[in-house]
């Protein structure tokens, strides 16, 4: 059964095929107890989500509600936005209005709360 990145290029590979050849080239059979094969849409479906990021099992510890686990990587958009995110934000208590001072260092950026040091954020 192909998991992760050989999942993700698989599905791609194949492209219009249909959901139930999808899985059989994915390897998610299995053989009943008459030979039969039976198709593991379930188990194809979660390693799908899995491979691209998304978890449906686990503590739930470092998810937003989701249920997407957190990265702790943040992308540039096309805008050239850096968007944080509110599973983030909810993961430090912030609210509306909170202010930060931005910090540039090589290849880094800092958000220190405003009126507070950096010694107290550590």
């Amino acid at each position: 059964m192909l998991t992760g990145s050989d999942l993700l290029a698989k599905v791609k590979d194949l492209g219009d095929a249909s959901k139930s050849e999808l899985v059989r080239s994915c390897g998610y059979v299995s053989t009943k107890k008459d030979g039969s094969e039976r198709l593991n849409f379930t188990a194809f479906y979660e390693a799908l989500l899995e491979a691209k990021g998304l978890s449906l099992g686990g503590d739930g510890a470092s998810r937003g509600k989701g249920g997407r686990k957190l990265s702790y990587v943040a992308t540039v958009q096309g805008n050239g936005n850096l968007l944080i995110g509110k599973a983030y934000t909810a993961l430090l208590d912030l609210k509306p209005g909170d202010e930060f001072e931005i910090k540039l260092g090589r290849k880094q950026i800092r958000l220190i709360p405003a009126g507070s040091t950096e010694d107290e954020e550590e």
